[in-house]
């Protein structure tokens, strides 16, 4: 399989079997049964089901003959009947879902909603993920539900790699994303180098994010989107600075109160105007 076409191949969730054939099928054109199980090795038993699947999903066609031969679409076609697939598929799993919410919603409303003497105090203000894939997993997920803006403050945002796409996703929704970043001089080498690399990056990709540095050391980092005085929105994640504790042995707080998000943006926003300047006007 061209190596270009791993990636395409690895989404049309076909069996090792199916893809193989149809990998072979856009290599030769057009052939038969028989002669493709010689081609591929599947074994003869199982090429005419393998062929079926194929042609149910509408990858390939079967042109009738004695013998019936099989030929596989445009790949331009293939592209675009995956991609009905999964529509397809979405639309079966929405309808059901909705059939089924109700009784759902019946069944663990009144769990969800016993008396707050019930609850431990963290569990209303927040719960804890481990930092590294678990963090930026997260992070992502917060990208992707904002509706008006997202704040990050951070070193020198060393993880933007993890969550591009889903920043990407929402400053194409018209998310206003600031990213405050701390002051070069109190990162190692290493960070400076990669926070450098990292406002390049931002500026020739992002140029609607805004960049500022501030020289304040910071007791937490962490990222939050649609902060509320009235508390009625925000959510956040926020690590606290733990110099002397390993990545793998750290956790963040993920929190989904409104009042305690307000509180994590009133910091920043006094950062953000007073002990910050344009990441543009500080020299590294």
């Amino acid at each position: 399989m061209p190596d270009d076409g791993d990636d395409f191949f690895s989404l049309l969730e076909l069996t090792e079997y199916e893809a193989t054939a149809l990998e072979e099928l856009l290599l030769l054109g057009r052939t038969t049964a028989p002669d493709l199980a010689e081609a591929t090795g599947i074994p003869k038993a199982r090429i005419y089901g393998v062929l079926d699947e194929l042609s149910e999903t509408g990858y390939i066609k079967i042109i009738p003959g004695r013998p019936k031969q099989y030929q596989p679409h445009d790949p331009e076609a293939i592209v675009d009947r995956a991609i009905m697939n999964r529509q397809d598929s979405y639309e079966r799993f929405k309808q059901q879902a909705t059939s089924a919410a109700d009784e759902f919603v019946d069944s663990y409303s009144p769990v969800r909603n016993r008396a707050v003497d019930d609850l431990s105090p963290t569990e209303d203000l927040f719960y804890v993920v481990d930092v590294g894939e678990p963090s930026e997993q997260e992070t992502g997920r917060l990208f992707r539900e904002a509706q008006d803006n997202v704040h990050v403050l951070t070193k020198s945002f060393g993880y933007i790699d993890a969550i591009e796409p889903a920043m990407r996703s929402a400053i194409d929704a018209g998310v206003t994303v600031d990213v405050l970043m701390l002051a070069p001089d109190h990162l190692t080498k290493e960070n400076r180098a990669e926070q450098q690399e990292i406002r390049s990056f931002l500026v020739d990709n992002f140029p609607s994010v805004t960049v500022r540095i501030t020289n304040r050391i910071l007791p937490w980092r962490g990222t939050f989107i649609d902060p509320d005085l009235q508390y009625q929105t925000g959510q956040g994640l926020l690590l606290v600075e733990q110099e002397d504790v390993p990545n793998h042995l750290r956790q963040a707080a993920v929190t989904e109160n409104p009042a305690f998000v307000a509180g994590l943006w009133q910091y920043f926003d006094l950062l953000w105007r007073h002990e910050s300047e344009p990441a543009d006007d500080v020299i590294d």
